[in-house]
């Protein structure tokens, strides 16, 4: 005894689906890559960043009034 099978009532397409990305949608992850590669070229450029004193003072006084 043989299994009915459904018949498909289209086959499968081969053709892909057209997709349109924008400009910056290539442009952006590309130029983030250029500038990560060139900070690792030349570390002498990327420079840490100075404590303000005014988020220091907001950050021990958010500690003071955490600690009570």
């Amino acid at each position: 005894m043989s299994a009915r099978t459904h018949p498909r009532p289209h086959p499968a397409t081969t053709g892909g689906v057209e997709i349109r990305l924008p400009w910056w949608a290539l442009a952006l992850p590309a130029l983030a890559f250029i500038a990560l590669l060139v900070l690792i070229l030349n570390p002498s450029d990327a420079h840490a960043a100075s404590g303000d004193p005014a988020i220091t003072h907001l950050v021990e006084r958010a500690q003071q009034l955490l600690a009570r």
